[in-house]
């Protein structure tokens, strides 16, 4: 997780965005407990508030769930449900603005594949 924060964003949302980006990278898998509370505050010096906000945002959409006396742990299948919901926000949110500046920069399929190629 960063040890910088985007001072536009609260906290709990980053570390909420921070989770969710690692269970669909593949760092958190799907069965595996989510660090505690207070090992995050005391690693990233944060109230602990903090870290039980996001930690409850992860629960209400049913990323996670509570194991009494054990911790949080990622729900099977959720990684597909994130990927998905990414997706769909990038392909409704971002790409259409990415669309305009292509068209707006004048660039040929060419253009774009080009770096994708070279990389291989």
């Amino acid at each position: 997780m960063p040890t910088q924060w985007d001072p536009d964003t609260p906290i709990y949302i980053q570390l909420y965005q921070q989770v969710l980006s690692r269970i669909l990278d593949g760092y958190i898998i799907e069965g595996e407990a989510l660090p505690s509370v207070r090992k995050v505050a005391a690693e990233y010096q944060l109230n602990p508030i903090t870290i039980s906000k996001a930690y409850q945002m992860l629960q209400d959409e049913n990323i996670v769930e509570k194991q009494r006396g054990k911790g949080l742990f990622v729900n099977h299948g959720v990684q597909d449900i994130i990927l998905n919901r990414e997706r769909e926000s990038f392909l409704t949110s971002q790409w259409p603005k990415i669309v305009e500046q292509i068209n707006r920069l004048k660039l040929s399929t060419d253009d774009l594949l080009q770096p994708i190629e070279e990389a291989k």
